[in-house]
C-alpha cells in the first residue's frame, strides 16, 4: 500500500451512488483493492453500504467511467492499473487527497506542472491585461501579509498561479489549472516555507514572476516559474511528513 503523508478531507457527495463511488475510489486509490483485484460481489456491497442494486451499479458505472474499475462477464468488477485512472478527473483527485498522498503523487504533480506552467507564465507575459496584472499583485500582496505555514499563505499562492494561468489567455491552460487547484492547495500546504530563508526565498521568485509578465519579460517569467516549481519540490524532500511510496511500510512498488 502507498504510505500516507496527509489526509486532506475534501466535500462529501451529494447522492447515495456519489457517496458509494467515493468510498470505493477511495478504497482503490490507498491500496485496499489493489490492481487487478476483483470487488466483492453485489451482495455483499449492497449490504455494507445499504443501499440498493440500482444504486450500487450507477456507482460502479461511475468509477468505470473515471478509469478505476472495468467490469467484464464472468469475471466481475476489478480494479484498473494505475495508469488507466483520469488524473485529470476532479473526484480522483479529491479522493487521492481523502486517501492520503505521498511522494509519488508530489513529483507526478510537480512534473505535469513544469511541462505547463513556465509556458504558461512566458504566454502571460505577452498577452496579461492591467486586470491581470492587479490580480497578481493582489495575490502576491496576500501572500506577504500571511504566515508561511497558514491556510490563507497557501490559498494565495494557490490564486497567483491560477492568475498566471487565467493571463495566458489559454483556455486549456486554466483548465488544467482550475481540475488541479485542489491538489496544488495541498502541495502548496505541505511545502510551506516555515523557515525564515525559505519564506523570503519563495515570496522573491514569486514577486519575480508578477515582475516578468507586468514587464512583458518572457525570459524571466518562464525561468522564475521553473525555479518556483523546483524551490516547492525540495521542501518536500526535506519535509519529514512527506514519505515515498512504502518508506513507512517496507513495500516497494
Amino acid at each position: 500500500m502507498t504510505s500516507r503523508i496527509v489526509v486532506i478531507p475534501t466535500r462529501r457527495a451529494h447522492s447515495n451512488h456519489a457517496e458509494v463511488a467515493r468510498s470505493i475510489g477511495v478504497d482503490i486509490i490507498a491500496g485496499r483493492y489493489g490492481e487487478g483485484m476483483r470487488l466483492p460481489g453485489d451482495a455483499e456491497l449492497t449490504a455494507m453500504f445499504g443501499v440498493s442494486r440500482p444504486v450500487l451499479r450507477e456507482s460502479v458505472k461511475t468509477l468505470v467511467a473515471k478509469g478505476l474499475l472495468s467490469t467484464k462477464a464472468r469475471v466481475g468488477t476489478v480494479v484498473r492499473e494505475r495508469g488507466a485512472w483520469n488524473m485529470f478527473d476532479a473526484d480522483v483527485l479529491a479522493w487521492h487527497l481523502d486517501a492520503g498522498i505521498d511522494k509519488r503523487f508530489l513529483g507526478d504533480l510537480a512534473e505535469i506542472r513544469l511541462a505547463v506552467e513556465p509556458r504558461a507564465a512566458a504566454l502571460a507575459a505577452v498577452r496579461r491585461t492591467e486586470a491581470d496584472i492587479v490580480e497578481l499583485r493582489r495575490s502576491m500582496a496576500r501572500m506577504r501579509q500571511e504566515a508561511s505555514d497558514s491556510i490563507g499563505f497557501a490559498d494565495a499562492d494557490l490564486a497567483l498561479h491560477v492568475a498566471v494561468a487565467k493571463a495566458s489567455g489559454n483556455l486549456f491552460m486554466r483548465s488544467i489549472g482550475h481540475v488541479i487547484e485542489a491538489a496544488l492547495r495541498a502541495s502548496f500546504l505541505l511545502s510551506a516555507p516555515v523557515e525564515t530563508d525559505d519564506r523570503e526565498t519563495v515570496l522573491l521568485w514569486h514577486q519575480r514572476i508578477v515582475d516578468a509578465i507586468a514587464d512583458g519579460d518572457v525570459d524571466m517569467a518562464t525561468s522564475a516559474m521553473v525555479e518556483v516549481i523546483h524551490n516547492g519540490m525540495q521542501r518536500h524532500e526535506r519535509s519529514p511528513d512527506v514519505q515515498a511510496p512504502g518508506e513507512a511500510s517496507g513495500h516497494r512498488d
